[in-house]
């Protein structure tokens, strides 16, 4: 962990962080909600256009250690809510602290009067709803998804309080 960095992402890191989703997506949410939904992950979120676009937008963070991306964290907007859209840690790395580091790094950017982060999984995605439990996120709502318990959707939310500006 010596090594390990975690940065803006910036342009020259667009390819790279497609192939960590590339590689790291599809056999994590394979066997949560189907070949089918989890390629529609890959392709949906994971492009390239789509990476280029958050990462010109200064919405991307990245843990990169050797030289290589080990962790991804996206931030966004739903309405007046600041929210994870991505964090995702190599497995090698998972345990390490990198998780709630990436967390850190996106609350440090918010401007200082967001009150709050938001953060929305699978509700099939149990591991990640335990590991946004121990952050401090608490279930704010679920959304059916229409198709498959596996699919719906938990939004958990994260009181910021106050915070140094």
């Amino acid at each position: 962990m010596d090594d390990l960095v975690v940065r803006d992402a910036g342009t020259d890191d667009v390819r790279a962080v497609c192939a960590f989703g590339e590689a790291h997506i599809r056999p994590h949410y394979t066997p949560l909600i189907g070949a089918e939904a989890a390629d529609r992950q890959v392709t949906s979120w994971w492009s390239e256009a789509q990476i280029r676009s958050a990462v010109s937008a200064e919405l991307v963070v990245v843990a990169e250690a050797g030289g290589r991306v080990v962790g991804v964290v996206q931030r966004g907007r739903s309405g007046a809510d600041h929210v994870l859209y991505k964090l995702y840690v190599d497995p090698g790395y998972r345990g390490s602290g990198l998780g709630p580091r990436l967390i850190e790094a996106v609350v440090r950017r918010l401007p200082p009067d967001a009150s709050r982060l938001c953060v929305e999984h699978f509700a099939s995605n149990e591991r990640a709803g335990a590991f946004y439990e121990r952050e401090g996120f608490v279930v704010e709502r679920v959304e059916r998804s229409g198709t498959s318990p596996a699919l719906d959707v938990v939004w958990r939310v994260r009181d910021l309080g106050a915070r140094p500006s």
